[in-house]
């Protein structure tokens, strides 16, 4: 794993919704449709939960997208992969399938639709921005479980808003919020923020908006860079190891 500082790094009190400061903040760019983020999410919140001082820590979800010009109607995972990967495509989902498993994640790219994340990324800000954080990562966990587990569109905006419903947000709300373009102005800019600091690659882990850490490292790895944060937030601290497992544009390592 590697620790460093993003081109265009920025303070990391910038866009807390509340303007109160947390003790931590650590901005998580992902994509639904990335494999390495949903088994980056239950590694980094393992960590989490063993960190003397997560009562402090305040996580957020910015968006990616791995592929922007994807299909707007879903098509079926595996016909998707293929196309894109050839033989090498069953491969990549062998091995996170059982990388998936260590963590308590059950993927079913049989029955996985690969779709533009576009309408979902809107849906995170929408519960980020009136929710909260806590919302907002409740939905994130619901839109990976739908996606990879369930096989549920996750571009269909009535789907969405039963997703949304679920995790607290009010359905109306997030029915009339999908059906018109509200958000989308923020989420491209997100997305183009996302790039201009220098996330090439997800899952990402931004650390006080100076420290990057990229790739679903093993739990341990990000515990030690918890500490390391918190013991050293006044200063730049030293990379300590290679990036992990990630997606980037167009491909995920396997």
């Amino acid at each position: 794993m590697s620790v460093h500082l993003p081109v265009g790094g920025r303070p990391a009190a910038e866009n807390h919704p509340t303007g109160a400061r947390p003790a931590m903040k650590v901005e998580i760019y992902s994509d639904i449709a990335c494999p390495w983020c949903y088994v980056g999410k239950r590694r980094f919140e393992q960590a989490l939960e063993r960190f003397e001082g997560k009562d402090g820590v305040e996580v957020v979800y910015r968006p990616y997208q791995l592929v922007p010009d994807a299909p707007e109607q879903a098509r079926p995972h595996r016909e998707w992969l293929a196309e894109r990967y050839g033989p090498q495509a069953l491969a990549m989902d062998a091995r996170i399938t059982e990388v998936g498993k260590s963590v308590g994640i059950d993927y079913d790219f049989d029955n996985a639709l690969e779709v533009n994340t576009l309408r979902a990324h809107r849906l995170l800000h929408l519960a980020e921005t009136e929710y909260g954080p806590a919302v907002q990562a409740a939905l994130k966990e619901r839109l990976l479980k739908a996606h990879f587990s369930e096989g549920v569109d996750v571009g269909d905006p009535e789907a969405l808003a039963g997703l949304a419903a679920e995790t607290g947000i009010d359905r109306e709300r997030a029915a009339a919020y999908l059906a018109g373009d509200e958000g989308e102005a923020e989420t491209r800019a997100a997305l183009a923020e996302a790039r201009a600091i220098g996330v090439t690659a997800v899952p990402t882990f931004v650390f006080e908006g100076q420290w990057a850490v990229q790739g679903g490292q093993e739990a341990d790895t990000f515990l030690q860079v918890l500490r390391q944060v918190e013991a050293e937030t006044a200063r730049k601290i030293t990379p300590i190891a290679p990036a992990g497992d990630t997606c980037e544009d167009g491909s995920c390592r396997i």
